[in-house]
C-alpha cells in the first residue's frame, strides 16, 4: 500500500484554495492590472478562423475544426512530472488545460461546433503563459443551452482479429452566465493483429526453423470524465476535473514452429493487463495584490495487474516447458502548484512554485514450469520495491515587448528533487538542477511569423526502470538500476509560419536536443543489463507542415496536406563506444493526404499515404528492428447529413503494409561474440475497415 500519509493531503489543498479565495474577496480596494492573454497579441500576429471558415467540412466539434486549420498540428502535453509550465499548443478561452489524464484531443472533442466562437492561431511567446512558443491555437467558446455530442466507432479486419463493435463517446455540456460544465462517457477500443511466416537462421545463415505466426491484441478502455468551470464574483475563476477509467488488455502471439532438426513445437504466449485509475484536480484563479494568483491541486492514482505466460508444447508429447511473469503495482502523483502573475516595469511577470510527489510500489514474481506441469516460483532479484520522488520547482518568467512586432519571454529557476528506492540495493539521492527558457517572437510581416526558443529541461523518469522486469516474448530481462537519474536537455526550436492567404499556409520547424545522462540499455557493473545513463546524446530535426488549397488550381473544394519530418540522432553505444542512432528512433516520416468536399453536396472523400522509418534497438547481446508499413495508404468517403449525422467509412492499408521484425542474437556481448541465430518475420496486417457515426443533440 502506498504510504500517502507522508504526502500532502488533497483535501487540505482544496480547503486552502477556498480560504485564499475568500481572502481575495476582501481585497476590493486594490487597483488591479489584469489582462486576458488572448488580447495581448497584436492582430498582425494572429490568424483568426470563425465557424464559417469550416462550414464546408460540417464539423461536429472543435477538434473537427482544428484539424482543418491550414498548416497547424496539435501538440499534446508531454505528461512530465508535475504540471510544469505549459507545453501543449492548445488553449481554451486563453487558459491551458488543467487535467493530465484528459488529453487535448478528448477535451476538444467535447466542445460542440455550435459553441465555438472562433479559433485564434497565435505565437505562444506573445501570450502571458510561460513555456509556450511557436503556433498555439486558442479555442474561444460561447455559452449556450444544454447540448451534447456522440460518436459511434466500429472497425474490422478480414483476418486474425476479432471485430470491435462498441467504441465511441457520449458527452453533454451546458452553461449559464457563470457556470460551464461537461460530462462524458468514452469507450475506447483497440484491435490489432498480424499473421504470416517467420524463419530462424543459424549463425552461418542456414535455415533451421520455419514458423507460422498469429498475433492479436484486444483492448477496451472505458472512462468517465466530468469538468466544471465557475466564473465567480470579483473575477474569480475556478475549475474542477474528475476522471475514472479502466483498462482491459489481452495480447497473444502464438507460433507453430517447424524445426528442420528436432521436435516440432507450438509456442503459446499470452499477456493480460488489468488496471483502474482516477484523477481529481482543480484550480482557482483570483485577483490578489497587484496581480492574479492561480492555485492548482491534483491527486491521481493507478493500480496495475500484469500477467505474462509463455509455454512450449512439443509434438512428441514430451513435458511442456515455459515461464510465467507477473507484477502488481500501485502508482500515484500529488501536485500542489501556485502561479502569481502581475504587470510591472513595462512587462508581465509570473512566479511559479510547484511541489510534486510521485510514487511506485511494485511487486513481481517469476515462475518456471516444472516436469509435472506446475509453475514454481523462482528468484527474481530487485523486482520488488518502492520508488519515490519529492520534487520542488520555482521559476520566474518575464514577458515584454522589445519592439512593435518583437516579444521576449525569459524564465529562470530550478528544481530540487529527492529520489529514493526502498528494497534490495535501495538508494536515496538529492539533485539540484537549474532550469529556464528564452523565447523570441517576431511578426516579420502580416503573413510571416518567426519564433525561437531555447530551454533547459529535465526529462521524465519511468520508475519501473528502477526494478527488474522480464520480457518472456523476446526472452530477455532488465535487471533494474537503482542509480538511474533523469536526462537533462538543452532544447532549441526555430519556427517559421507563412500564410499564403487563399492558397494555404506552411510551417517550418528546425530543432535540436543536446542531452546529458541520456537513458538507454547499458551493461551493469555487477553483471546483466538494464536502463541506465549515457553521458551525452544529440538530436537535430526538421518538421515541415503545409496546406495547399486546390481551389486556386481549379479543383473546387479540395485541399492537400503534407507533413514531413526527418531527424538525425547520435549517441555513443555503451558497449562498443561507437556512435549510433537512438534505439527505436523514428527518424523519418511523411504524411500526405488529399480531401475533396464536393461543392453543393453533403459528400466528401479523401485519400492519403503514410511512410515512416525506424532505427534498430540495441541490447548487450542482440539487435532488433521492429516496425510496420513502412508505407500505409488509406481512403475514406463521408456523408455529412446521414439522417442528421455524419457517416464516415475509412479503409486503411490498401497497399498491403506489413509488420516486420528482424533480430540478431549473439552468443554473448555483441561486440565480441559470434551470432547465435537470426530471426526474421514478415507478417500480414490486412486492411482495416473503420466506420463512424457522429452527431449532436
Amino acid at each position: 500500500m502506498i504510504t500517502w500519509l507522508r504526502r500532502l493531503n488533497l483535501n487540505y489543498l482544496l480547503i486552502g484554495l477556498t480560504t485564499l479565495a475568500g481572502s481575495a474577496l476582501a481585497q476590493q480596494d486594490i487597483e488591479l492590472q489584469v489582462t486576458d492573454p488572448t488580447l495581448r497579441t497584436d492582430s498582425s500576429a494572429r490568424r483568426v478562423f470563425t465557424p464559417d471558415d469550416f462550414a464546408r467540412f460540417a464539423p461536429r466539434n472543435s477538434l473537427d475544426m482544428l484539424n482543418q486549420v491550414p498548416g497547424f498540428s496539435i501538440r499534446a502535453d508531454d505528461q512530465d512530472r508535475g504540471f510544469g509550465q505549459a507545453n501543449a499548443n492548445v488553449l481554451i478561452n486563453g487558459q491551458r488545460l488543467s487535467s493530465k489524464s484528459q488529453g487535448v484531443f478528448d477535451q476538444l472533442r467535447r466542445i460542440t461546433a455550435t459553441n465555438v466562437e472562433q479559433i485564434e492561431i497565435v505565437d505562444g511567446a506573445t501570450l502571458d503563459i510561460p513555456g509556450l512558443s511557436g503556433q498555439v491555437a486558442n479555442i474561444v467558446t460561447r455559452g449556450g443551452e444544454i447540448s451534447g455530442s456522440y460518436e459511434y466507432r466500429t472497425f474490422h479486419r478480414p483476418k486474425f482479429a476479432e471485430p470491435s463493435w462498441f467504441g465511441g463517446e457520449v458527452s453533454i455540456n451546458g452553461s449559464t452566465p457563470t457556470l460551464e460544465w461537461n460530462a462524458a462517457y468514452t469507450h475506447g477500443s483497440g484491435r490489432g493483429a498480424a499473421g504470416g511466416p517467420g524463419v530462424i537462421l543459424d549463425g552461418s545463415g542456414s535455415l533451421t526453423e520455419r514458423r507460422d505466426i498469429h498475433s492479436h491484441f484486444e483492448g477496451d478502455f472505458p472512462q468517465l470524465t466530468a469538468n466544471l468551470t465557475w466564473n465567480g464574483p470579483n473575477e474569480i475563476l475556478t475549475n474542477l476535473n474528475v476522471q475514472y477509467g479502466r483498462e482491459y488488455i489481452n495480447f497473444s502471439n502464438d507460433e507453430d514452429r517447424d524445426l528442420l532438426n528436432g521436435v516440432d513445437q507450438f509456442r503459446d504466449f499470452d499477456n493480460r493487463g488489468r488496471n483502474y485509475a482516477y484523477e481529481i484536480g482543480g484550480d482557482i484563479e483570483f485577483n490578489f495584490g497587484p496581480g492574479r494568483l492561480k492555485l492548482i491541486a491534483l491527486d491521481s492514482f493507478q493500480d496495475d495487474d500484469f500477467h505474462s505466460q509463455s509455454v512450449l508444447l512439443f509434438d512428441d508429447d514430451s513435458p511442456a516447458t515455459g515461464n510465467r511473469f507477473a507484477s502488481q503495482s500501485e502508482s500515484g502523483e500529488r501536485i500542489g502548484r501556485a502561479e502569481y502573475q502581475w504587470d510591472a516595469w513595462g512587462g508581465n511577470w509570473q512566479l511559479d512554485a510547484e511541489a510534486a510527489f510521485n510514487e511506485l510500489d511494485q511487486t513481481s514474481q517469476l515462475y518456471n514450469l516444472n516436469a509435472t506441469g506446475e509453475f514454481e516460483e523462482i528468484p527474481l532479484p530487485n523486482s520488488t520495491g518502492e520508488v519515490t520522488e519529492e520534487r520542488y520547482e520555482m521559476i520566474l518568467t518575464h514577458i515584454r515587448t522589445l519592439a512593435e512586432d518583437v516579444t521576449l519571454q525569459v524564465g529562470v529557476g530550478g528544481e530540487n528533487s529527492d529520489l529514493a528506492q526502498t528494497g534490495p540495493g535501495g538508494l536515496t539521492r538529492t539533485f539540484w538542477r537549474p532550469k529556464g527558457s528564452l523565447s523570441l517572437s517576431w511578426a516579420a510581416s502580416d503573413s510571416l511569423d518567426v519564433s525561437f526558443k531555447i530551454a533547459r529541461t529535465v526529462s521524465q523518469l519511468s520508475f519501473g526502470q528502477f526494478l527488474a522486469r522480464v520480457n518472456l516474448e523476446a526472452g530477455n530481462a532488465n535487471a533494474g538500476n537503482v542509480e538511474l537519474k533523469p536526462t537533462l536537455n538543452w532544447e532549441s526550436d526555430l519556427e517559421l509560419e507563412k500564410n499564403f492567404g487563399d492558397w494555404g499556409s506552411t510551417t517550418l520547424k528546425l530543432y535540436s536536443r543536446i542531452s546529458e545522462d541520456y537513458i538507454d540499455v547499458i551493461p551493469l557493473a555487477g553483471g546483466g543489463e538494464s536502463h541506465g545513463n549515457i553521458d551525452s546524446a544529440e538530436l537535430i530535426g526538421i518538421d515541415w507542415n503545409s496546406t495547399l488549397n486546390l481551389d486556386q488550381l481549379g479543383w473546387a473544394g479540395a485541399k492537400l496536406d503534407l507533413e514531413f519530418t526527418i531527424e538525425d540522432s547520435n549517441v555513443d553505444d555503451p558497449l562498443t563506444g561507437i556512435s549510433r542512432p537512438f534505439s527505436r528512433h523514428r527518424d523519418k516520416s511523411v504524411d500526405l493526404s488529399v480531401r475533396h468536399d464536393i461543392p453543393d453536396s453533403n459528400w466528401a472523400w479523401g485519400a492519403g499515404i503514410e511512410y515512416y522509418h525506424v532505427q534498430p534497438s540495441y541490447r548487450l547481446s542482440e539487435i532488433e528492428l521492429n516496425y510496420e508499413g513502412p508505407t500505409y495508404t488509406w481512403a475514406f468517403i463521408e456523408h455529412k447529413d446521414f439522417f442528421g449525422m455524419t457517416a464516415n467509412l475509412n479503409v486503411f492499408n490498401l497497399t498491403d503494409g506489413r509488420a516486420i521484425y528482424q533480430r540478431t542474437v549473439y552468443t554473448g556481448n555483441r561486440d565480441s561474440s559470434a551470432v547465435l541465430f537470426y530471426e526474421d518475420r514478415n507478417l500480414s496486417v490486412q486492411p482495416i475497415f473503420r466506420f463512424e457515426l457522429s452527431g449532436n443533440f
